[in-house]
């Protein structure tokens, strides 16, 4: 029942009344940002002693989301073979961090550092 809601809340938004300011600013998730926090992909953590792993620790303490991401790179290569993530916060931040192991996984470490958060 409850994720239930949350798909209906995150697809379909509670909408503000037609006539009020709030309407016109009105914006619904993504199809696929949803897809993302309803399924996210590479859930976990790598062991943090392992020297082929990198991990970054980002927050937002006025927000409370907190996300950890770690990759593991191919020493010789220079490619991104795995990535996770595990983070404490929104549905947003959580689809976010999972496009973002997406998009880093087969990358290399030089093509990530390009990567914007807009």
């Amino acid at each position: 029942m409850l994720r239930h809601v949350a798909h209906r809340i995150l697809v379909q938004g509670i909408r503000p009344p037609a006539n009020s300011p709030a309407a016109v600013a009105f914006r619904m998730y993504h199809e696929r940002v949803v897809d993302h926090y309803n399924n996210p992909r590479n859930v976990g953590s790598f062991d943090k002693s392992d020297p082929n792993v990198g991990t970054g620790l980002v927050g937002a303490p006025a927000c409370g989301d907190v996300m950890k991401l770690q990759i593991r790179v191919d020493e010789e290569s220079g490619k991104i073979v795995d990535a996770c993530f595990k983070t404490f916060g929104c549905g947003s931040a959580i689809a976010s961090s999972s496009v973002a192991t997406e998009w880093v996984k087969g990358r290399q470490m030089e093509e990530v550092l390009s990567i914007k958060n807009t």
